[in-house]
């Protein structure tokens, strides 16, 4: 079968889909308008809609229904921060297989750029999330059960039972799957975690992940400091992330924008007459916020001393 050359619009649409694929924390937050932004710059501003929200309020037929604003609140996002991967790039390289290029070159272009944004989002939750669970005798942070102090807590806030998401670190992870708890699949209600060799869905409320990007303090954490990972717990609205698209380059030549699901992916390629090679340069450009505070629970062991 011939190679077949790869357009821009091809390669930015698969590295797109790569990204995404490698996510775990963009699909569980607030990303539903992000889409569309118009292209824009660093720094920049953009309105983010929050969800309606009503008041079930006690009928009197003297007085008849009470008309609700139903009207979103908006919260800005500032677009800050621009991850950006680049590497060099042969003539052979691009004629290769979409899939051989996808695997070779795009995939841990993409890896590393899902670690950013991830780390991101994980980064914002834990300097505004106030709420704790993982410290309380029985709902200690290395026991499923967490969850179920985790849940709690969004029930005194009000927090709809859907939406929501646990995501935990590889430690946390190894402790939860060695637990009598989720060993039994009697006890769990389901044996779909063991299946498929992850933490589950619907696992006390809520659907449970495990990334990476949730690391272990390195060494002796600082006073003030957990000495356990600190995982979340949250529902789909605690947390945004806002991507906008990049403007593509004046001489736009061999470049493309591709939008998806919330993020908007720029790739640019460029012949290097000193180093004479061609430059393959992806980047984003996004922004996070804490919509709600309430919203999300801290899953973590006892501060240092």
């Amino acid at each position: 079968m011939a190679n077949t050359l790869l357009t821009p619009d091809v390669l930015a649409r698969a590295a797109l889909a790569n990204l995404y694929e490698q996510l775990c924390m963009v699909p569980l937050v607030y990303t539903d308008v992000s889409s569309d932004f118009t292209r824009t710059k660093v720094g920049e501003t953009v309105n983010i809609r929050k969800p309606a929200t009503f008041t079930a309020n006690t009928f009197d037929r003297s007085s008849g229904i009470t008309i609700q604003n139903a009207t979103e609140t908006s919260v800005p996002v500032v677009l800050n921060t621009i991850k950006d991967v680049s590497f060099a790039v042969t003539s052979e390289d691009l004629t290769l297989h979409l899939e051989d290029f996808t695997e070779q070159l795009l995939k841990p272009a993409m890896e590393a750029l899902a670690q950013s944004i991830d780390r991101a989002i994980i980064a914002q939750a834990k300097a505004d999330f106030t709420q704790v669970a993982g410290t309380q005798t029985g709902f200690e942070w290395n026991k499923p059960e967490v969850l179920i102090e985790a849940r709690r807590q969004l029930d005194i806030k009000n927090v709809p039972n859907s939406e929501c998401a646990a995501v935990v670190g590889p430690t946390t992870k190894a402790n939860w799957l060695n637990s009598d708890w989720l060993k039994h699949a009697d006890k769990s209600g389901s044996t779909e975690a063991l299946r498929k060799g992850s933490i589950g869905t619907d696992l006390l409320s809520f659907d449970a992940f495990m990334t990476q990007n949730i690391v272990q303090p390195a060494g002796s954490p600082a006073t003030g400091q957990p000495t356990t990972e600190v995982g979340l717990a949250f529902h789909r609205t605690a947390l945004a992330l806002a991507s906008a698209p990049l403007a593509l380059p004046s001489d736009q030549g061999w470049a493309a924008v591709e939008s998806y699901k919330g993020l908007s992916l720029r790739l640019v390629k460029r012949y290097d007459i000193v180093k004479k090679q061609d430059v393959c340069s992806l980047d984003i450009l996004f922004g996070t916020k804490t919509l709600d505070a309430n919203r999300g629970v801290l899953l973590r062991g006892a501060l240092a001393a």
